[in-house]
């Protein structure tokens, strides 16, 4: 069977919102972790529009909120798939507020999360391959990759390091945390 190939644009999606007083916390902004679930949702749209497959998300690398959002401004979301695997996608969101009396617009919140997709089964299932059409989509892939790489470094330095070390608990002097090990 000949592999399928499609385009960062076919994997566009966008949402809007009204916030209101009920998506607020304690300060009288809007909740971060209402912002978070609807993240996921947009997540979940894009990467199972673009794997035709039900997805789900298999973490959430980044997020980064950059300004908080009133109430009674409209919240839209952008995410388009930025890396695929064989199963896997990382798909970009970005979450942008506007004053819908001013017409001011804010950057808020960017975030990266790396979505599964499932056959019917429940299995990991394959993905089509990435089109890249321009020179922001291959720097956003290449982003993707360099972040995996840090990821699995990580991931791989803890595996090998012994956090009951002299050495190691010598470099934690500078902060503020008192160790006491049994």
């Amino acid at each position: 069977m000949e592999p399928i190939f499609k385009t960062v644009e076919s994997s566009k999606v966008s949402i809007s919102q009204l916030m209101l007083p009920s998506h607020t916390n304690f300060s009288g902004k809007i909740h971060g972790g209402y912002i978070l679930s609807m993240l996921d949702q947009i997540a979940f749209a894009c990467a199972s529009k673009f794997s035709g497959n039900y997805c789900v998300t298999a973490s959430v690398d980044t997020v980064n909120f950059l300004n908080p959002i009133e109430v009674g401004e409209l919240v839209t979301m952008k995410a388009s798939v930025n890396y695929v695997g064989k199963s896997s996608m990382v798909i970009g969101i970005r979450v942008e507020s506007e004053n819908i009396q001013t017409g001011n617009i804010k950057h808020c919140n960017s975030s990266y999360f790396t979505m599964v997709s499932k056959n019917k089964q429940g299995e990991n299932s394959t993905v089509p391959g990435l089109i890249l059409t321009n020179e922001k989509e291959v720097k956003r892939f290449f982003n993707c990759l360099k972040q995996i790489e840090s990821k699995k470094e990580r991931n791989s330095s803890d595996e090998n390091t012994n956090f009951n070390s002299d050495e190691i608990l010598s470099k934690l002097e500078k902060y503020n945390v008192l160790v006491e090990l049994n």
